[in-house]
């Protein structure tokens, strides 16, 4: 089988910002306003006060200082806390295709490739903005790439399990180079108004060039060394959007139609998963841990990466060792860990090796090992 190569990557990085001091401001704006128009209700006992949130309480339970998103004033509404971003007709590119094309182009001219190059686009997040047409199709005709194109979702490890399904079609000669993208509109299923999970979320797009070794021509290609995908069922981070919700009106708009979760669980759960993971994949490769120089974390929470990372290397990891991104960025879901390979990878030697590392909701956790040529 042809060995495969990741030879380009691109990010598209929304031109809004949000800060903690900004994030707090609005939300204690909406808080206090809710426990003064509930005062009589809360007083007797039949509605929770709202706690207000803090920067301290963020920082600490995150490590995120601020976040990108596509629009901002409209979450800063205490009265709205949901962008204002208008619909556009079927005849306009759609948001998240837009987004896909401008971190596309990007990992093309990285890849030293055109469309004509792209056999094969795949579009793998957290969240679609529709069913059908799947976005990677209306992806692949604004690039003009005469080939074929399919959605997937597995949650945060969406570049991952992206990145092994694109190694298999170019292990298989079904195509010469797959393009995989992964833009998080996170800041569309959060809900800003629950003090647990406001701060979470921020936007982005990722791509990856993914293609044949002995056709690749970038100056920095990272051979993938092994690949490992798990998933385990669980509903400790949930969304219930979906097709079916106009079923039962009673539904629509409930909390539970956003993203949630049980943190504490999740942290519980996922930690040594991941940290398993990672080691199993690596010992697949016929590797030690200590021959790996760089882990690529999904970029989810700094104590979460803080503990994987300890549970891998034995110790602290060391400055460099694994790279955050999440106290800019927030978690941008899938495509945070590509972001940290994008931002922390160049600096690498030839022969060098890392580990790219997803995990989320299903659970599912996805582990590629990669060595720099």
């Amino acid at each position: 089988m042809k060995q495969a190569v990741i030879s380009g990557t691109g990010l598209y990085t929304p031109t809004q910002s949000i800060s903690n001091e900004e994030l707090v401001a609005s939300f204690n704006a909406y808080a206090e306003q809710f426990n003064a128009d509930n005062a009589a209700a809360i007083d007797a006992g039949s509605v929770t006060a709202l706690e207000l949130s803090s920067v301290g309480f963020i920082e600490k339970a995150s490590g995120i200082k601020s976040r990108y998103v596509m629009e901002k004033a409209g979450i800063l509404d205490p009265s709205r806390m949901v962008s204002r971003i208008a619909e556009r007709g079927d005849d306009e590119l759609s948001l998240q295709a837009e987004i896909c094309v401008a971190a596309a182009k990007e990992a093309l001219a990285n890849a030293g490739r055109t469309a004509a190059d792209i056999d094969m686009v795949l579009v793998a997040c957290s969240n679609m903005q529709r069913g059908y047409p799947a976005m990677a199709v209306e992806v692949q005709g604004a690039l003009g790439i005469d080939g074929y194109g399919f959605d997937m979702n597995v949650a945060c490890s969406s570049a991952t399990f992206g990145i092994q399904t694109a190694v298999a079609a170019v292990q298989s000669g079904q195509a010469r180079a797959v393009l995989v993208l992964n833009p998080e509109i996170t800041s569309g299923h959060l809900n800003w108004r629950d003090r647990d999970s406001h701060f979470i979320f921020g936007d982005a797009c990722t791509a990856i060039v993914i293609e044949a070794a002995d056709a690749a021509v970038s100056k920095e290609r990272f051979e993938i060394v092994e690949t490992k995908l798990k998933t385990s069922f669980s509903n400790n981070i949930r969304n219930n959007f979906g097709f079916l919700n106009r079923f039962d009106e009673s539904g629509i708009g409930q909390p539970d139609k956003l993203f949630r979760q049980q943190g504490r669980r999740v942290f519980k759960d996922v930690c040594p998963m991941a940290a398993e993971m990672i080691k199993t994949t690596i010992a697949g490769a016929g590797l030690e841990v200590a021959q790996v120089s760089r882990y690529w974390l999904h970029q989810a929470n700094l104590n979460m990466n803080l503990l994987i990372s300890r549970l891998v290397l034995g110790r602290d990891a060391e400055p460099g060792e694994a790279p955050v991104i999440l106290d800019t960025y927030a978690n941008t879901s899938s495509a945070g860990s590509i972001i940290a390979f994008h931002k922390h990878s160049a600096d690498l030697p030839t022969g060098a090796l890392g580990v790219i590392c997803s995990f989320g909701a299903g659970y599912s956790i996805g582990c590629v090992v990669v060595r720099k040529l």
